[in-house]
């Protein structure tokens, strides 16, 4: 993931060095995060009020700033990021609008917001169990009888996924064709709490998010753990529909706005988890190269 981190660097050394300045602003709320356990309300497009965006170290951690104003959370909390790579990936969203701002296509932000905030005031143990309780409807847990050419592609796409995490955090995760799912046993799911417990909850807010947009924590599992890629990871989720889309055809524009929303919702999510889980203090040697 460092390297959609250093992807930024041209962007991110840019954003770093910008003066502050410009017409007064008050900040606004970011975007909203599509889960149920969201408690903020989609706010609507606005006009773009600032002309430049910068970053800023304080006591508690990396600070944005859109012209001279500080970014502030929806329960006007200072917006602090704990480190700089991840504020650069933020700055980056608010830099990139255009004449109108598009709260919805700032995932980043909206993310860092409900870290901060924590509208539903949830603690890490309720983090991490609300994480695992996907489980229980996983998209690729659940099978179908018939046709048999879609029987035999998620046998073959979706086993050796399944394959993969059984052997990686040994545990066993079944598969079924009932309507009532599979049976998980309850040693896997104390694995996976233990092993979730290691993440601190910046990093638990991103792995419920992309666990809710692909339906699936096994596939959240592997993307945390770099066995797939945000694009394998969407066309997985999205096993079935694919199927059908190739044999009766798609919406002309529906479809594909379909799949690249999941795709950059799911890669943002992804790109989050690493940068609140490593490291991730930007060398300007790098960002120089």
């Amino acid at each position: 993931m460092w390297r959609s981190c250093l992807r930024l660097r041209d962007g991110g050394r840019r954003l770093l060095n910008r003066p502050a300045g410009g017409p007064s602003a008050s900040m606004s709320p970011g975007p909203t995060i599509p889960s149920p356990a969201r408690a903020y309300a989609p706010p609507t497009e606005r006009k773009r009020f600032y002309q430049n965006v910068s970053i800023t170290q304080g006591e508690g951690g990396f600070e944005i700033n859109l012209d001279h104003r500080k970014l502030k959370t929806p329960q006007a909390k200072l917006f602090t990021v704990p480190s700089e790579a991840l504020a650069i990936a933020v700055a980056t969203e608010w830099d990139s609008q255009q004449d109108t701002i598009k709260y919805y296509t700032m995932h980043l932000t909206t993310l860092c917001n409900t870290s901060l905030d924590n509208p539903t005031q949830r603690n890490k143990d309720q983090l991490i169990r609300a994480a695992v309780k996907f489980l229980d409807t996983d998209t690729i847990c659940y099978r179908v009888e018939e046709p048999e050419t879609l029987v035999e592609l998620q046998r073959n796409e979706w086993d050796p996924i399944i394959e993969w995490a059984e052997k990686r955090y040994g545990v066993e995760i079944s598969s079924s064709t009932s309507i009532m799912g599979p049976s998980i046993p309850a040693k896997t799911r104390e694995v996976l709490v233990s092993h979730l417990a290691s993440y601190n909850t910046w990093a638990l807010q991103g792995i419920e998010f992309v666990a809710a947009q692909l339906k699936s924590m096994v596939l959240t599992l592997g993307l945390i753990d770099l066995r797939l890629t945000v694009e394998q990871a969407v066309l997985l989720s999205r096993l079935e529909e694919e199927y059908q889309i190739q044999k009766w055809g798609n919406i002309e524009w529906a479809h594909d706005y379909e799949l690249q929303e999941l795709r950059a919702r799911t890669a943002a999510g992804t790109l989050f988890i690493h940068l609140c889980s490593e490291s991730t203090t930007v060398k300007h040697k790098l960002l120089k190269e």
